[in-house]
């Protein structure tokens, strides 16, 4: 490194974000994470013992997954080399591998090579990574903020052990912003700035978790704030709310945070809660997720989770699809709200969804069974010739509109799909079906 190059580090290191600057140096200083960085765990020995192989951490941002790559590139005795999915080609990778073979044969060393949001590369990109992987002329760190089981190939992952790292905690993230506050050194202790308890709580639960986002709006607090009469710069409640204008919310309409929401969104309808559902809703809608694609979400669970027992939920949920592609938002909010809890508070039942599954199973194993004769179409050329029809009985000219005769296969005689459930509407349903059978059983 010559002259111009070290002051230009030495500069970035100075000038860059209070986030950068606070980054942790060592594992000790690593906030949250505990459940992969206890000193009883893996990912601690290994960190510690320099005996590191391929790995990827995959969580939300600001979660320390760089910082982790860093702490190892600080303590390894191995080369180490970052990149970055988002500006890196084919060519650069060739030059990584050239250097770290260069560097195995020279000197005995293993190169360790850091690839930050590694999801953004394809698959080509990703397959030219193998072979290195593979004879262990490359140690690879992974990062990624996508499930990696959905966007890492399956080969890549197979020889690495995935690491999920989770929102730090409220009181992690009061931590690191205390400690920001007061350093002199890489935080903004020199600024003589002090933080109040509530807007401290403020800050590190809107954060989300996420310590980048924590000290970013602590940096603009006391860099945009003039100094009390004290002397002091004070970091009050409507300073932090003036720095965070909007909840951070982890929500990808591609990635697993998408699907658990849903997830979450679906067993809660069907869990009878409506106060869960609407804000799982109200979370999908603030994240900006398509009004048609919760629609139809509602429309499916109103038929799989409340079926029969209130037939009237699935119109009202069909309705509510319709309106919401009409008004758009905001106003489709309530209507799908209305939607939401309607269904939310229905009498559940599954047995039309248990029907079909049963049915299509039966369907799987028998094949295309004969359809009685009596049942089959009797108006189209030569039918009437071949019997077809014939010993039908017209439901309609018998009491209560029901006839006992075979109506499934002969092969299926006594099959039940559909079993009403005595929830609601269904309940009704399941005793007409035994009134009618058991008097129609009458002499």
């Amino acid at each position: 490194m010559d002259l111009f190059e070290y002051m230009r580090t030495t500069n970035m290191e100075k000038e860059s974000p209070l986030a950068a600057r606070m980054r942790p140096r060592t594992l000790e200083e690593v906030v949250g994470q505990e459940h992969i960085l206890g000193k009883d765990k893996l990912l601690y020995r290994a960190i510690k013992a320099d005996k590191i192989s391929s790995v990827i951490f995959y969580g939300p941002p600001g979660t320390g997954k760089t910082t982790l790559a860093k702490v190892i590139a600080g303590t390894t005795s191995a080369e180490f080399t970052q990149i970055n999915a988002t500006v890196a080609g084919k060519k650069d990778m060739e030059e990584v591998v050239a250097k770290a073979k260069e560097v195995q044969g020279m000197y005995g060393k293993r190169t360790i090579l850091f690839i930050d949001e590694i999801h953004r590369f394809n698959k080509g990109q990703q397959d030219y990574l193998l072979p290195f992987v593979e004879d262990g002329t490359l140690i690879l760190i992974g990062a990624t903020t996508e499930n990696p089981y959905f966007e890492v190939n399956g080969a890549l992952l197979s020889r690495s052990v995935v690491f999920e790292l989770k929102p730090i905690p409220v009181e992690g993230v009061k931590e690191l912003i205390r400690t920001a506050v007061r350093d002199t050194e890489r935080g903004m202790g020199v600024y003589n700035a002090v933080i109040e308890e509530d807007a401290l709580e403020f800050l590190a639960d809107l954060s989300g978790g996420d310590a980048r986002h924590a000290l970013n709006a602590v940096e603009l607090g006391i860099l945009t704030t003039e100094c009390s009469g004290d002397g002091r710069i004070h970091i009050t409640l409507e300073v932090a709310q003036e720095c965070i204008q909007k909840r951070a919310v982890r929500y990808d309409k591609t990635g697993d945070n998408h699907y658990d929401t849903v997830s979450a969104f679906i067993k809660s309808m069907r869990g009878s809660d409506p106060d869960a559902a609407v804000y799982y809703l109200a979370r999908m809608l603030y994240a900006g997720e398509s009004v048609t694609f919760i629609a139809r979400r509602v429309m499916i669970c109103a038929a799989e989770d409340v079926g029969n027992a209130d037939p009237n939920a699935l119109v009202v949920a069909t309705n509510a699809s319709m309106a919401v592609e009409r008004i758009g938002m905001p106003e489709a909010q309530i209507i799908l709200s209305q939607a939401v809890s309607y269904v939310a508070c229905a009498p559940k039942s599954n047995a039309a969804c248990e029907a079909i599954g049963k049915a299509m199973r039966t369907v799987e194993q028998t094949g295309n069974l004969p359809i009685p004769t009596h049942l089959q179409d009797a108006h189209y050329k030569g039918a009437a010739k071949l019997g077809h029809g014939t010993g039908y009985k017209y439901a309609h000219d018998y009491p209560n509109h029901y006839v006992r005769q075979q109506y499934l296969p002969y092969e299926l005689t006594g099959q039940e799909f559909y079993r009403p459930s005595g929830n609601g509407y269904e309940g009704k349903i399941r005793e007409h079906m035994k009134k009618i059978r058991r008097e129609a059983a009458l002499p």
